[in-house]
């Protein structure tokens, strides 16, 4: 290998080490006797956490650079989501460690590496053939692991859905994107807005059906409505530590993807037919972010199963997080530091939640409200854990969950968005009652099996030790230096963004 390629390949190393880390697994799953597989699972957590670290080790140049042809973009932004996507992939396997049907199941720790390795490059791609390669990489492992459990009924059924729904709506947004290299002659996402800008006899009806064909694969990406449909069911049928990767590391792969595209495809100035076509899909976020997040609530409030009350939830953050989408075309460094930074403390947050519900269920084979009755007394601990999950997914300082929403918040607002911001906070109002709920379930009803201890797992206990740890020490003192890191991979990608066009 030459020297001069080692930055081209400085700019993929997580993706080269998931590669290596796959290849490592399948040889532990041919060679290592049965009894000894679980070591697969450490063998995937841990590559996933060393390798969480190289993004940072090869730190990109000030303002970004262009790899691989224009495929791959490699600037600060990028790295803010990789790290968050990894992380989210070891803490996946990590969880699976407490689950004996998938501890020691090579082959799911392999599905979920390659599936961590697709929302890498989802989260660094600057060009549409990259896109979809790296959208279906993610997305398909995704459609194997949601279906799993293939002798139960519920698995099958989510994993069908998922992936039919899926299909569907991947079929949408590739026509979409082949009609905008149609209509533009480039795959780049900058040579595609340099096209735009040239204006060259485009008729504006054109570039808003591909608009909405896009943005309809975008909305199934990150379950905003009315493309949620798949999320509740897939979301109670799917393995847990499955359930728990698609609600994090799949919804920040596309969050950081939406980022990039919105911004550097249709960015302000762009005028067809007289009308500023960055307006649309600025009014369409907002809309999509008000009905999102309020239905997401409104329906919770009726759940009588945790994973379906979570999945409901996951919509609602959902629509939170697209209040920062919609802040970017006018705040533009700070929306898209509050969009990185609210999706970061959310990966900690769901993944300690689903690591309680796994926990709970492995015990009393039941995910239902009511059976996490007298939780406190039967283990204090995994109460405490669920305790401060939810209480950061409602925003209750000092859980890192209060300063991602104001972060947002304030971004709404800066961006004029006020009416916005309203109300995300009588959405966060609504959903904190169906949070307290779970609480109260927890440590004031009283169950049969109240006598009858959960024991705790040494891994268990760890990861629900580091995870509780990550969300307070966000919320407080930690706040500081992760939003500045954000801060510093907007204004990288914003400032590149700008130079380029």
């Amino acid at each position: 290998m030459s020297f001069s390629l080692w930055p081209s390949l400085a700019t993929i190393a997580p993706e080269i080490g998931l590669t290596l880390l796959a290849l490592i697994l399948l040889f532990l799953e041919v060679y290592l006797p049965k009894e000894r597989r679980v070591w697969i699972a450490y063998t995937s957590m841990v590559g996933m956490a060393l390798l969480a670290l190289t993004p940072l080790i090869w730190s990109p140049p000030v303002g970004g650079a262009t790899a691989w042809g224009g495929m791959v973009r490699h600037d600060h932004l990028s790295q803010v989501f990789k790290v968050m996507i990894l992380l989210a992939g070891s803490l996946t396997s990590w969880m699976a460690i407490d689950s004996t049907r998938l501890s020691k199941q090579g082959e799911f720790h392999f599905i979920i590496v390659i599936a961590t390795l697709g929302g890498c490059l989802l989260s660094a791609t600057a060009d549409v053939i990259m896109l979809f390669i790296a959208l279906e990489t993610t997305s398909i492992p995704l459609y194997i692991l949601a279906a799993f459990h293939r002798n139960e009924a519920r698995s099958i059924e989510g994993g069908m859905k998922y992936f039919l729904y899926g299909a569907f709506t991947s079929a949408i947004m590739l026509f979409g994107l082949s009609l905008l290299f149609g209509f533009t002659g480039d795959t780049s996402f900058i040579g595609i807005a340099a096209a735009l800008s040239a204006n060259d006899g485009l008729n504006q009806i054109s570039i808003l059906v591909c608009m909405i064909m896009i943005l309809v694969g975008f909305g199934f990406k990150i379950s905003a409505v009315p493309f949620h449909f798949w999320t509740p069911d897939v979301y109670e049928g799917a393995p847990t530590p499955v359930t728990a990767f698609v609600s994090v590391a799949s919804k920040a792969a596309s969050f950081a993807l939406l980022l990039r595209f919105l911004a550097a495809v249709f960015p302000e100035g762009i005028l067809i037919e007289g009308q500023e076509i960055q307006l649309f899909w600025v009014n369409l976020s907002a809309a999509a972010a008000a009905i999102t997040m309020t239905f997401g609530n409104v329906v919770a409030l009726v759940q009588r199963n945790m994973k379906r009350l979570i999945a409901y939830s996951s919509i609602a953050q959902a629509g939170y997080a697209l209040m920062g989408v919609t802040a970017m075309a006018q705040s533009g460094e700070s929306a898209v530091a509050s969009v990185s930074f609210y999706l970061f403390m959310y990966t900690f947050t769901n993944l300690l939640v689903f690591a309680v519900v796994l926990r709970f269920a492995a015990v009393s084979g039941s995910d239902d409200i009511r059976a996490f009755a007298g939780l406190s007394r039967r283990s204090p601990k995994l109460a405490l854990a669920m305790t401060i999950g939810l209480l950061s997914l409602a925003g209750i300082p000092p859980t890192a969950g209060f300063f991602g929403k104001f972060f947002l918040f304030t971004a709404a607002v800066d961006a004029g968005y006020t009416w916005l911001a309203l109300l995300g906070v009588i959405n966060a109002i609504v959903a904190l009652y169906y949070y307290l709920v779970v609480v109260k379930v927890m440590y004031v009803d009283r169950s049969a099996d109240d006598e009858v201890l959960i024991a705790l797992p040494q891994p268990v206990s760890w990861l629900l030790g580091v995870s509780c740890v990550a969300i307070l020490l966000l919320g407080t003192i930690a706040v500081e230096v992760i939003y500045d890191w954000t801060r510093l991979g907007a204004s990288s990608f914003i400032s590149a963004l700008s130079a380029a066009l």
